[in-house]
Order: structure tokens, then C-alpha cells, then sequence
């Protein structure tokens, strides 16, 4: 049960800092539709993914596990249409200047949107679950 709940409060914060972050990623009904959405892909997560899994091992056999990130985006696209007041949309990214490296601005499309957000996610659910394990 502990890692159920651990897993919840981790999702929960990941969802958190990408709605903080990213400018396509909005929810509606207050802080309870954001945990309605965390609870659902902790479920999707335990759940149908493992299911994903299986349905694209053939292509992840072909491209040397190239395409495990469609896993992640299928399953935060599950939570948009669990819980509808969660939503990512289409947005616009200003771009980024440090010392000269420089990313241009661009237009993500909402699929576009989805793997940025998805990586986000993922990455501060890893980083999240690599400091509970010390």
C-alpha cells in the first residue's frame, strides 16, 4: 500500500510541475481534478501500460527500444480522456539562450505537446523515485 500511495504523491507532483512549467498543460475544478488525474495514471501505470508494453514490442524490437517514449505519451493521453478537465493542448514555446547555445522558439502541435510533456513528467517521476529509494 505504502508504494501505491508513494507512487500517487509522485505522480501528483509531476503533473503539478508540468502545469506550473509548460503553458499547454491546464486543469480546471480546483487541485481535486489534479489528483483525479494523478490517481489515474497511477492506475494506468500499474495497469494498462504493461498492456502498451506488450502491443509495441514489436515495433520496440525493430527500432532497439527507440519508440518506449509512445508508451509514456499513450498512457498521459489515457488520463486526458479519464479526466477530462486535464487538459494539453497546443502551445507555444518562446525558445532558450544560455551562452550561446540557443533553442529556437517553435509552435508544438497538441501530439507535440503530449511528448514534452510526457518527458517532463517522466523525468521528474525518475528523479523523484531514485531520491525515495536512498
Amino acid at each position: 500500500m505504502k508504494k501505491y500511495l508513494r507512487l500517487f504523491f509522485i505522480n501528483l507532483f509531476s503533473l503539478w510541475l508540468a502545469v506550473q512549467v509548460l503553458s499547454g498543460v491546464s486543469f480546471t475544478d480546483g487541485f481535486q481534478t489534479l489528483a483525479k488525474a494523478a490517481v489515474a495514471l497511477t492506475i494506468i501505470n500499474f495497469i494498462i501500460r504493461p498492456l502498451i508494453k506488450i502491443l509495441l514490442l514489436p515495433i520496440n524490437l525493430l527500432t532497439l527500444g527507440a519508440f518506449r517514449w509512445l508508451v509514456n505519451v499513450i498512457s498521459l493521453y489515457l488520463v486526458t480522456i479519464i479526466v477530462p478537465q486535464f487538459n494539453i493542448n497546443s502551445f507555444y514555446f518562446s525558445g532558450f539562450n544560455y551562452q550561446g547555445f540557443t533553442v529556437p522558439a517553435v509552435q508544438l502541435t497538441a501530439f507535440w505537446g503530449l511528448v514534452v510533456t510526457s518527458f517532463l513528467i517522466s523525468l521528474t517521476a525518475t528523479f523523484l523515485l531514485w531520491l525515495a529509494k536512498k
